[in-house]
C-alpha cells in the first residue's frame, strides 16, 4: 500500500471535483480500487501503487476542468480514465475551451471528447466533412450546432437538413397526410437538435422565412444549393447514387456535413452503402476531411459505450476465427 496527496487550495474546486455525495470519488475509487480521503487542503489517495499512481493522474485531469470552471460528470470521469489508461491525460487540458454556440436555453455547448473536438475543428476547416462513427457520439447534435453558429455568424443564408427515408422505401405517397406529416418522423432527430440551439419559436420563424429547410433526401435532386450549411443525417442508408447526388448539390459559399454509423444499415442486403463508397473514394481529397469516432466519444449512458465495444469485440472474434461476422442488425429484424 502507498499514499500520495494531492493538494487542493480552494475549497470550491474540492466540493466540484468530490460532486454530490461525493458521487465523482466514489467512481474513481471503484474505477482503480483506492481509497479517498479529503482533510483540511489535502487529498489522500492509498491503494496499490500502480493504482494510486492512475487515480492521481485521472485526479489532476479532472482538477484542471474544475479549475476551468467544467462541470464534472460520470461521462467525463470516464473518458479522462481512458485517456489515463492511453498515457494522453495531458491532452484533456486542450478540451472544453471553445465555446460551439448557446443554446436556446443559455447553456454553452462544447466538445466533451478528443474525437468531438477534431470533428468540430473539421467542420470549421473544410467545405466537406464526414463523421462516422457510433451512436451517441455527438454526430449530428454538434453539427446541427455549428450550422447554428455559422448562420447566426451570417457565413451562411440557409441550414438545410436531410435524411434518407429508408423505412418508407423513400415512397411516402402512401403514408397519410400532407409532405411534411408524411417526413417528420423521420426528421424527428433534426427537429429537436434545432429546437435545443434555436428554440422552438425561432425555429418556425426561419423555417416560414426558408432560413431553415428539413426535407427527405428524395428533394435534393435537381438543386443547387448556394450560401447553406447543409446536414445529411443518417447517411449510411444512401446508395453510392444517392450520395453523389447530393455531395453534387454543393454550389458557391455552402458546406456540407455527412453523419452516419456504417454497423445500423438499413438498405436492402443487395445495395451498398453510399457512405461507406464516399469515405472510400473521396480519402485524401483537399477540402473534404472524414472523422472517425470510437467507443470513447459515447457521450451517452456508460451501457451504450459497454455495448458498443461488446459487439466490436464479438465481430473481431467471428472474422479471427474464420466465422462469417453476422450482418449489422436493420430494422426490418425489429419487426419481426
Amino acid at each position: 500500500m502507498v499514499e500520495q496527496i494531492i493538494n487542493i487550495e480552494r475549497m470550491e474546486h474540492a466540493l466540484n471535483l468530490f460532486g454530490s455525495q461525493d458521487e465523482n470519488m466514489w467512481q474513481i475509487e471503484q474505477t482503480y480500487g483506492v481509497t479517498v480521503l479529503f482533510r483540511g487542503t489535502d487529498m489522500k489517495v492509498s491503494g496499490e501503487p500502480e493504482a494510486v499512481m492512475n487515480a492521481v493522474r485521472c485526479i489532476e485531469g479532472l482538477l484542471s476542468m474544475v479549475e476551468r470552471g467544467e462541470s464534472l460528470t460520470s461521462q467525463s470521469i470516464r473518458y479522462v480514465a481512458s485517456l489515463v489508461e492511453e498515457g494522453k491525460e495531458q491532452e484533456v487540458q486542450a478540451l472544453n475551451r471553445d465555446v460551439i454556440c448557446i443554446t436556446a436555453k443559455g447553456k454553452p455547448l462544447k466538445a466533451r471528447t478528443l474525437g468531438q473536438q477534431g470533428y468540430v475543428e473539421a467542420i470549421r476547416q473544410n467545405t466537406v466533412t464526414f463523421g462516422i462513427g457510433p451512436a451517441g457520439t455527438g454526430k449530428t447534435y454538434l453539427a446541427v450546432a455549428m450550422a447554428v453558429k455559422a448562420f447566426r455568424a451570417h457565413d451562411v443564408n440557409r441550414i438545410v437538413l436531410t435524411r434518407p427515408a429508408v423505412e418508407a422505401g423513400e415512397k411516402l405517397g402512401f403514408l397519410p397526410g400532407d409532405l411534411q406529416n408524411k417526413v417528420d418522423p423521420y426528421l424527428r432527430p433534426l427537429y429537436d437538435a434545432l429546437f435545443d440551439m434555436l428554440g422552438a419559436e425561432n425555429f418556425q420563424k426561419y423555417q416560414e422565412r426558408g432560413n431553415i429547410e428539413v426535407a427527405p433526401l428524395a428533394y435534393m435532386r435537381g438543386r443547387t444549393l448556394d450560401d447553406s450549411f447543409i446536414i445529411l443525417d443518417e447517411a449510411q442508408n444512401t446508395t453510392p447514387e444517392q450520395m453523389k447526388m447530393f455531395l453534387t448539390r454543393l454550389g458557391a459559399g455552402s458546406r456540407a456535413v455527412i453523419t452516419g454509423d456504417i454497423t445500423q444499415i438499413d438498405l436492402p442486403d443487395a445495395r451498398r452503402s453510399g457512405l461507406v463508397e464516399a469515405a472510400k473514394v473521396l480519402k485524401g481529397v483537399e477540402d473534404i476531411s472524414i472523422i472517425q469516432f470510437t467507443e470513447k466519444d459515447v457521450v451517452r449512458h456508460k451501457l451504450v459505450q459497454d455495448i458498443i465495444r461488446a459487439y466490436e469485440k464479438y465481430y473481431s472474434d467471428s472474422r479471427r476465427g474464420g466465422r462469417e461476422a453476422p450482418r449489422p442488425l436493420r430494422r426490418e429484424d425489429h419487426r419481426r
